[in-house]
C-alpha cells in the first residue's frame, strides 16, 4: 500500500516541475540530486519524498498531461493544434444533399438560394415489422 502524500510535497514537486521541467528525467536518484541543488529542503526524508513524486509525476507527462502542472512545451504544442488549419475545409463540398422536407424547410428559412443543394429521395422503410 501507498503512503498519502502531504500538501507540501504535491506544491513543492509541481513547481519543481513547471520551473526545471528540462532537467528532470524519469530517474529518482537524478531528480534527488536536481532537487537538492535548486530547493532548500529541510530535511533529507522530505527530500526524498518531494523528489519520489516528482518522478512519478514526470512519468505521468510522458504518456499525457496532469491537471495543475502547465509546463511551457505542452502549452505551444495545445497552443499549435488550436491554430492548425486544413488544407482542405472538411465542409466545402460542391454538392450538399438534401431530401425534400429539409429542402423546404430551408425554404421556409429563406437559404432558398444556396448553391450546390441536391434532392435525394429519402431510403424506403425496409424494417421488418411484426403482425
Amino acid at each position: 500500500m501507498g503512503r498519502v502524500r502531504t500538501k507540501t510535497v504535491k506544491k513543492a514537486s509541481k513547481v519543481i516541475i513547471e520551473k526545471y521541467y528540462t532537467r528532470l528525467t524519469l530517474d529518482f536518484h537524478t531528480n534527488k540530486r536536481i532537487c537538492e541543488e535548486i530547493a532548500i529542503i529541510p530535511t533529507k526524508p522530505l527530500r526524498n519524498k518531494i523528489a519520489g513524486f516528482v518522478t512519478h509525476l514526470m512519468k505521468r507527462l510522458r504518456h499525457s498531461q496532469v491537471r495543475g502542472i502547465s509546463i511551457k512545451l505542452q502549452e505551444e504544442e495545445r497552443e499549435r493544434r488550436d491554430n492548425y488549419v486544413p488544407d482542405v475545409s472538411a465542409l466545402e463540398h460542391d454538392i450538399i444533399e438534401v431530401d425534400p422536407e429539409t429542402k423546404e424547410m430551408l425554404k421556409v428559412l429563406g437559404f432558398n438560394n444556396i448553391p450546390g443543394l441536391q434532392l435525394t429521395q429519402p431510403p424506403a422503410n425496409t424494417y421488418n415489422r411484426r403482425a
